[in-house]
C-alpha cells in the first residue's frame, strides 16, 4: 500500500463507515486521501499495523476514539471569522439581547463546533466592549462544544497564533492579548476568558437525546461552518434541533453556505446588513429587518496592469501523483496553518509551489501565512504573485489591500479593495469567494465600503 492511498487496505472501508457513522462528518464520503492521512497519523501513534488492527484497537479502547476524533476533525477557525456577522454581532443582535435582557442580567451563548474557541472568545470580546464596566454586573454563560478533546484542550489554555488573529486589526491584537515569545504566540487576556468554558459534545446528540439538558433556552446560537461537513439529509433535523434550543426571541447564526430553504419550516430568516440571522418562529415575536446600506458612493478604481516580472524565482514543475495536487497541498497546509503550525505551512506551501508554481491559491494562502509570521513584504509579493496569475481573485485583492492599509500605503490599499470591491458587484450577492473563508460577495461589498469609507484597516 503506498503511503497515501487507502483503497489496498481491504478494512479500510468498514472504518471509514464507522468513523462516518460516530461522528457525522461525511465530508470524507469522497475523500479517501484525505482520512486516510488522518487515520495513518493515529495507527503510527498505537502502532496498528493497519486499518483492521486500529478497528480492534477502537473496539477495546473508548479513549482511542477521542484521539481518532480529534485527528479528523476539521479545525478551520479564526478570531472575528466573518467579519459582516460579527457587525451584525456587534451593531444589532448583541445590543437587543442586552436590551432584553437588562431586567435579569442574564444571557446564555452557545457556540456549537467551537474548534479551539475563537468564535466563543470573540463574542466575549464583543460583551465587553459593549458593556464596559457593567459587565461585571452581568452573568454571561458561553458554551463552546466540539466532538475534538484537542481542540477544546487548546481552546482552554487561550493561547493563539498570529494565524488565527488574522481577522484583527494590529491595535485589537494588542489591547485584547498579551504577546508571547517576541509575538509568535498570543494569550487572550483574563478578563475575556471569564465566563467561557468548553464541552466535549456532538451535533449528532441532538438527534438521539443525549444532548445535556441545560442546552435548552439559549440567547444566541452560532453553528457556522460546520454543518457542511455532515451529511445533508441531517442537517434540517440538526437545525431544527438547534432552534428548538433557542429562547423564543433568541438568534441563531449559520454559515453563508449552509442555510436551505427546509430551515422556514421551524425557523424564520431576518435580513441584516451583509448576512442572514436566524429566529424561532414563535408566536409574540414581531419580524425584523434591516435594510441594505444605501449604494456605495465610492467608485471603483480600475484594475492595475499585470505585473512584467516575476518577483523571485521558481523551480521547474516535476511530475507529481494526483494525491499531490494543488488542492491536496492547499488542504493540507491551511490545515497546518489553522492548527498554529506555521512554519509547517509555509514549508509545504513552497514545496507544492514548487511543482504548481501557476496555482493561484497556493500564492494568496502563502501569503496569508507570511503575514501572519509578520513578514509584510514577503506577504505583498506573494499576494501579488496570485493577482499576476489570476487578476480575478477577490480575496487576493482584498487581503492584499488590508495588508497595504496596515502598512501605511493608504492610497495602494483603496485601490486593491476597491478593485475587490468592483469585481465582487459583478457576482450574485450569495456567491461564496474564492479563499474568502465563507465571505460571499455581499459580504465583501459591505467590508470593502467601511474600510474606503475610513482609509484604514
Amino acid at each position: 500500500m503506498t503511503p497515501g492511498d487507502a483503497r489496498p487496505d481491504p478494512a479500510f472501508p468498514a472504518l471509514k463507515r464507522l468513523v462516518i457513522a460516530r461522528t457525522g462528518h461525511a465530508y470524507y464520503e469522497d475523500k479517501d486521501a484525505a482520512l486516510w492521512e488522518r487515520v495513518r497519523r493515529r495507527l503510527r501513534a498505537t502502532g496498528a499495523a493497519d486499518a483492521a488492527g486500529y478497528l480492534a484497537r477502537l473496539a477495546a479502547d473508548e479513549g482511542e476514539w477521542a484521539a481518532l476524533e480529534s485527528e479528523v476533525t476539521i479545525g478551520e477557525t479564526f478570531f472575528f471569522r466573518d467579519a459582516a456577522q460579527f457587525a451584525a454581532l456587534e451593531g444589532v443582535i448583541l445590543p437587543r439581547l442586552l436590551r432584553r435582557r437588562a431586567a435579569t442580567r442574564r444571557l446564555r451563548v452557545w457556540s456549537a463546533g467551537c474548534s479551539t474557541g475563537a468564535e466563543a472568545y470573540s463574542v466575549a470580546i464583543l460583551l465587553r466592549r459593549l458593556l464596559g464596566p457593567a459587565r461585571a454586573d452581568w452573568a454571561i454563560d458561553i458554551l463552546g462544544t466540539d466532538i475534538s478533546a484537542a481542540a477544546l484542550a487548546a481552546a482552554r489554555a487561550a493561547r493563539f497564533s498570529p494565524w488565527a488573529l488574522r481577522g484583527m486589526p494590529a491595535a485589537e491584537r494588542a489591547r485584547d492579548f498579551t504577546p508571547l515569545e517576541g509575538g509568535r504566540a498570543w494569550q487572550l487576556r483574563p478578563e475575556h476568558r471569564a465566563g467561557v468554558r468548553f464541552e466535549r459534545g456532538n451535533l449528532l446528540a441532538l438527534l438521539d437525546g443525549r444532548a445535556a439538558p441545560e442546552l435548552a433556552a439559549q440567547d444566541l446560537i452560532l453553528c457556522r461552518n460546520v454543518l457542511i461537513y455532515l451529511d445533508r439529509a441531517r442537517v434540517p433535523d440538526v437545525v431544527r434541533a438547534l432552534a428548538e434550543r433557542l429562547a423564543p426571541d433568541g438568534w441563531m447564526l449559520l454559515g453563508h453556505a449552509e442555510p436551505d430553504p427546509s430551515f422556514g419550516a421551524f425557523l424564520r430568516p431576518v435580513a441584516l446588513p451583509g448576512t442572514t440571522a436566524w429566529r424561532p418562529r414563535a408566536a409574540g415575536v414581531a419580524p425584523e429587518a434591516l435594510a441594505p446600506p444605501a449604494a456605495a458612493a465610492w467608485a471603483p478604481l480600475p484594475l492595475p496592469p499585470p505585473l512584467a516580472f516575476w518577483p523571485e524565482p521558481v523551480a521547474a514543475a516535476e511530475p507529481q501523483p494526483a494525491s499531490a495536487g494543488p488542492a491536496a497541498a492547499l488542504e493540507r497546509a491551511r490545515a497546518e496553518a489553522d492548527a498554529g503550525a506555521l512554519e509547517a505551512a509555509r514549508q509545504r506551501l513552497r514545496e507544492a509551489l514548487r511543482h504548481h508554481p501557476t496555482a493561484a491559491p497556493l500564492h494568496h494562502l502563502d501569503g496569508l501565512v507570511a503575514g501572519a509570521l509578520g513578514e509584510a513584504a514577503a506577504a505583498e509579493a506573494a499576494l501579488r504573485r496570485a493577482l499576476y496569475l489570476d487578476s480575478g481573485f477577490v480575496a487576493a485583492h482584498y487581503h492584499l489591500g488590508l495588508l497595504l492599509l496596515e502598512r501605511g500605503a493608504a492610497e495602494a490599499g483603496r485601490r486593491s479593495i476597491a478593485n475587490a470591491a468592483r469585481l465582487a458587484r459583478a457576482l450574485p450577492g450569495g456567491t461564496v469567494l474564492e479563499e474568502g473563508d465563507g465571505m460571499t460577495a455581499e459580504t465583501l461589498l459591505g467590508l470593502a465600503r467601511h474600510h474606503l469609507a475610513n482609509g484604514a484597516a
